[in-house]
């Protein structure tokens, strides 16, 4: 099975007025392509920091990092912003959505940093949002939908790039309980047609949706 990720002795040490701060604590841990984790662990936990280098939005005080084998751990900021685009597809709890952009401009958004053809993105935006049930908002600015529809336009834009691996971190933390489920059962599609899922959250329920369930705790995982 083709590995996508692969931390070794993972630790990241943030200093701030000569007071260091142990966020990760030697991690050890391989995610193999089609998996779909959850990572758990409350705030403070250091949940948000792995994900931050697992996401390439940072990098190890020490150990490795490698994505798709891909020595991520000593990158420069353009090379990880590189990675971040071709590999990665983000979904954030508060969707992060353009407010003066449309749906379907939104999930093209990540496009514009990449090489691929518009023209061809932009047919496949359209797919996506069939896809998500969606279609009928495509031309409707954030303000214009719902909660649940503008994570689902969130969800469009992680993908549009057809990434190796989708990081989502509390996907379902701004939504009510009925709204989360069928997000979350979206995720559980998306799985099944391929996608690596790394899931990240503090909620049980939601965590159990994945087929693997971490637990990390003082910056170290616990099982």
């Amino acid at each position: 099975m083709k590995e996508i990720i692969r931390l070794e002795n993972t630790t990241k040490i943030y200093q701030t007025a000569g007071i260091k701060t142990y966020a990760l604590r030697g991690i050890n841990l391989a995610v193999y392509e089609g998996e779909f984790l959850s990572i758990m662990g409350a705030s403070g936990s250091g949940k948000t920091t792995l994900m931050n280098i697992i996401g390439c939005l940072d990098t190890p005080t020490s150990g490795k990092y490698y994505l798709l084998g891909n020595d991520v751990s000593k990158m420069d900021d353009d090379q990880l912003s590189q990675l971040r685009n071709e590999y990665i597809g983000f979904v954030f709890q508060q969707f992060f959505l353009i407010p003066y952009l449309t749906a379907l401009e939104n999930i093209l958004v990540p496009v514009v940093y990449s090489k691929k053809s518009f023209s061809q993105k932009e047919k496949e935006a359209e797919e996506i949002l069939k896809m998500l049930g969606i279609e009928d908002k495509k031309n409707n600015k954030p303000s214009q939908l719902s909660g649940g529809q503008q994570q689902r336009v969130a969800i469009g834009r992680a993908l549009i790039n057809d990434p190796d691996l989708i990081l989502a971190d509390e996907p379902t933390g701004a939504l009510d309980s009925k709204t989360a489920k069928e997000i979350m059962e979206i995720f559980v599609d998306l799985n099944k047609k391929g996608k690596t899922i790394i899931l990240i959250t503090h909620d049980p329920t939601i965590a159990s949706y994945a087929h693997r369930v971490i637990k990390i705790s003082d910056g170290k995982i616990t099982t």
